[in-house]
């Protein structure tokens, strides 16, 4: 191979927050092989998502351009494939690259994957066991846990590419952690011996916030339903459950916030309720159980390609990320789900590996986005960073040094205003290193997959994230914060006209 470029894997998690890997810190679970790429390499405690959700976040890493460029907005937007990408400016420039997994961008010819030698994806949410798969030939359906699948997919095509001299890329996107959490049957015991502590905003009221945080239905006690917990739900229409409208299309219905008695799926277990309190509780236990169990399975196999990379000789002059597609709510402030510029949602767990120039448990605190990964990985690759990219490379962080320039903001954009099934309001706003200013400007402008309603109910926040790390309290009308707010909104409007997003706000900087 080309021992003067490094190989690159990327391992994409669907929904993977931070605080469910082992080196964030937050101590609900064990990530033995995940954490390994930290203690041989850097995390990143400050890695943001432009749009936290799936279909858009992966259209700007990709192509490494904010949605209103690459036209992948929401949900219900599908990619071109004719736009320039980074796949494809590699395998231009003499690698071997592949895409595994999940895509979720679109499917048909007018929206496959371009740029990759070789492809084989999941079509839309896909499913955890014997999933279908799409590839040039065609879909077909292969047995098994589609996180094995998916990993023996990659090194398959690792092994076949060694042979050819060139050096590889490849994009391995699991679906888990992705709702509705059904994992690997070794793993259905996992994390049922002693209770996952429950968040300390879970009950959270929603004062001293915007109107957004009490509206979205996205709550843990409210809006998860019999399937999401892996529970019986029982014939009958809205007395059963509130419908939830999802991608499949079934009739999945809400657990009753007054539910008495509910049923193990699998092993018909019985499990009876006293109070609204005691119910909520029993949801968020089995939402975490569901959703690390999944992840466990991801770990396994993180692992399986770093033996795979020790075994053959490819450690040192391989790249190995580990990251999700946007951050997840587990709990914080009664939520799962994500879409919201709240910390939880917004942050990324970005971890990377690469001995010939990062130091082994280095920490890096700068900020970095989705849209710097394509520039990034065209660097190493020693290829020229086209015009049309919006990111910019972090290589030098990764050897340890900030440059003096260094924009240490985050803008993030979320478009699909009042979506069916969580009813977000559609927000943008920036973040720095201690400040996060958004607007709600709750407006559907016409995009896929948004709806009207609130239109006038905009609202400014702005956040003290080192005074009020759980983002509790909007400063934003406070006096002692008005020149904060000004500076943030200097910093808001210049991001803005920076990538060529128009606001919806009047600007204050106007003619300036």
């Amino acid at each position: 191979m080309d021992s003067q470029r490094p190989n690159i894997i990327f391992i994409m998690a669907d929904d993977h927050a931070s605080k469910a890997i082992s080196c964030y810190g937050a101590g609900i679970n064990h990530t033995p092989n995940i954490d390994r790429l930290a203690s041989e390499g850097m995390k990143f405690n400050h890695c943001y998502v432009t749009n936290s959700i799936c279909t858009p976040s992966r259209a700007a890493i990709l192509t490494g351009t904010h949605n209103h460029v690459n036209g992948v907005m929401t949900l219900n937007d599908n990619i071109n494939k004719h736009l320039p990408n980074v796949a494809k400016h590699l395998r231009t420039g003499g690698y071997r690259t592949a895409m595994v997994g999940k895509w979720h961008m679109g499917e048909g010819p007018a929206h496959e994957p371009t740029g990759f030698d070789y492809w084989s994806v999941l079509p839309g949410q896909g499913d955890y066991w014997d999933p279908e798969f799409i590839d040039p030939q065609g879909e077909h359906v292969e047995p098994g846990y589609v996180t094995d699948i998916i990993t023996d997919k990659c090194l398959n095509f690792i092994s076949e590419t060694r042979e050819s001299g060139k050096p590889f890329f490849v994009m391995c996107h699991h679906k888990a952690p992705h709702r509705s959490w059904e994992c690997d049957d070794k793993h259905k015991h996992l994390y049922a011996d002693k209770p996952i502590r429950v968040p300390e905003t879970f009950t959270d009221d929603y004062k001293n916030r915007a109107k957004a945080a009490k509206v979205a239905k996205m709550r843990v006690a409210e809006d998860l339903t019999y399937q999401d917990l892996g529970l019986v739900q029982p014939d009958g229409g809205s007395r059963v459950g509130e419908r939830v409208v999802q991608e499949s299309g079934s009739s999945q219905r809400k657990i009753p916030v007054d539910a008495t008695r509910l049923i193990d799926k699998e092993d018909g277990t019985v499990f009876t309720f006293k109070s609204r309190g005691e119910l909520a509780e029993f949801k968020f236990q089995r939402y975490m159980q569901r959703y690390l169990r999944v992840i466990q399975s991801v770990d396994d196999n993180v692992g399986r390609i770093l033996d795979y990379l020790d075994q053959n000789g490819l450690t040192a002059n391989t790249i190995v990320i580990y990251t999700s597609d946007q951050g997840f709510f587990l709990g914080e402030h009664g939520w799962f789900d994500k879409r919201f510029m709240y910390e939880e949602s917004f942050q990324m767990p970005f971890l990377i590996r690469y001995p010939a120039e990062i130091a082994k448990g280095s920490v890096c605190n700068d900020i970095i986005c989705n849209v710097d990964f394509a520039p990034t990985w065209l660097d190493f690759a020693k290829l020229p960073m086209p015009n049309y990219m919006q990111g910019v490379s972090f290589r030098e962080l990764l050897r340890g040094k900030t440059p003096a320039d260094w924009q240490q903001v985050a803008y993030h954009r979320y478009w699909m205003h009042n979506d069916i099934i969580h009813e977000a309001r559609a927000h943008y706003g920036v973040r720095d290193q201690r400040y996060k200013l958004i607007y709600w400007y709750n407006e559907a402008l016409g995009v896929a997959g948004a709806r009207p309603g609130a239109e006038d109910e905009k609202e400014w926040e702005l956040f003290d994230c080192e005074r009020d790390p759980l983002e509790l309290f909007n400063v934003y009308h406070e006096p002692e914060y008005q020149q904060i707010v000004k500076d943030m909104t200097r910093m808001l409007e210049k991001k803005m006209q920076e990538i060529g997003d128009e606001p919806v706000h009047r600007p204050l900087t106007i003619g300036n």
